[in-house]
């Protein structure tokens, strides 16, 4: 993105997203989904129980941490502000279908697959072990230099993967 229309810039320029930390019920069992499910690979485990989990060159893109008792954690589920879901990229959309078997397969629960209308990208999301939503995605809409995106439209949206697949949406608007 080149532009865009806030009126403040802020000190500092993101880069990338850099890592996440999750509080969980059961670390182990959170690194086994996230080693045996998403390849990730450990890192090195931290102290008081965290594990550091990485998929490229930072130290790492993941921490898992015990939620702990009566440590004020805020586990998934529970009525407050927290996480909903973060996002990775993938090349295309044969990716996300043989991804979604892999999950199937595995009995990992599915929350949502196919397009939505803003953006435009095609996606699956699924459940870690704790509920925390995580979406793979392909085919997400650049807005280029004018910083103007795909006009809303309902009729965009899809379903399934497949229905995405089959009702490509043209690349520029």
């Amino acid at each position: 993105m080149e532009t865009s229309n806030r009126t403040t810039v802020g000190p500092v320029s993101v880069r990338k997203i850099g890592h996440i930390v999750f509080r969980v019920r059961d670390v182990e069992r959170s690194v086994r989904f996230y080693t045996e499910i998403l390849n990730f690979r450990i890192t090195e485990p931290g102290r008081n129980g965290m594990v550091f989990l990485n998929i490229g060159g930072d130290h790492h893109t993941i921490a898992l941490m015990p939620a702990g008792e009566g440590d004020g954690a805020v586990l998934p589920g529970e009525a407050n502000l927290g996480f909903d879901h973060f996002a990775m990229e993938v090349e295309n959309i044969d990716q996300l279908i043989a991804f979604r078997e892999f999950l199937k397969a595995r009995g990992v629960t599915i929350v949502s697959e196919g397009r939505r209308p803003q953006g435009a990208h095609i996606g699956v999301e699924f459940l870690d072990p704790d509920g925390y939503n995580l979406e793979l995605y392909c085919e997400m809409d650049q807005v280029g230099s004018e910083n103007r995106p795909r006009p809303f439209d309902r009729s965009n949206i899809a379903r399934t993967l497949e229905e995405a697949r089959d009702n490509p949406l043209p690349k520029s608007w």
